[in-house]
Formats: C-alpha cells, sequence, structure tokens
C-alpha cells in the first residue's frame, strides 16, 4: 500500500513540474537551433504575451502557456 501511495505521489509532482512547461529563453534556443539548421538566416524570434497580437507566426508556447514564441523572416 506505502508503495502505491508514494508512487502517486510521485506521479503527481512530475504531473506538476510537466504543466509548468519550459522557461521561454530554453525554449527559444531550441526552435532556433532547427530553424538554422534548415539554413534560415535572416528571422526573428520574439516572446509576447499569450493572446497578443504580433506579427508572424507562432511557434511556440512557454511560462505553463501564459507566453508565446513568436517566428518572423525577414
Amino acid at each position: 500500500m506505502k508503495k502505491i501511495l508514494l508512487a502517486v505521489g510521485l506521479l503527481s509532482l512530475a504531473g506538476t513540474a510537466f504543466a509548468q512547461g519550459k522557461p521561454c529563453e530554453e525554449l527559444k534556443s531550441e526552435i532556433a537551433a532547427k530553424i538554422e539548421a534548415h539554413g534560415t538566416q535572416h528571422y526573428s524570434l520574439t516572446t509576447v504575451e499569450k493572446g497578443t497580437s504580433a506579427d508572424g507566426k507562432v511557434v511556440g508556447t512557454c511560462e505553463g502557456g501564459t507566453k508565446e514564441i513568436v517566428y518572423k523572416r525577414g
């Protein structure tokens, strides 16, 4: 019984950490690496509050879904 309670406790902690999402700077670095791997050189990645109108394409969310990363080629 104790093992089951321990497993449930650990899974709930892991779920909470997963729900928080990645920090924006970490996710921007990962996205930039993928973009550059495809040979794209002139672009920008901007972090904005979720729901804010931004000129570009939303390519990721971070900070638990409160912010979006916007890609603009140019």
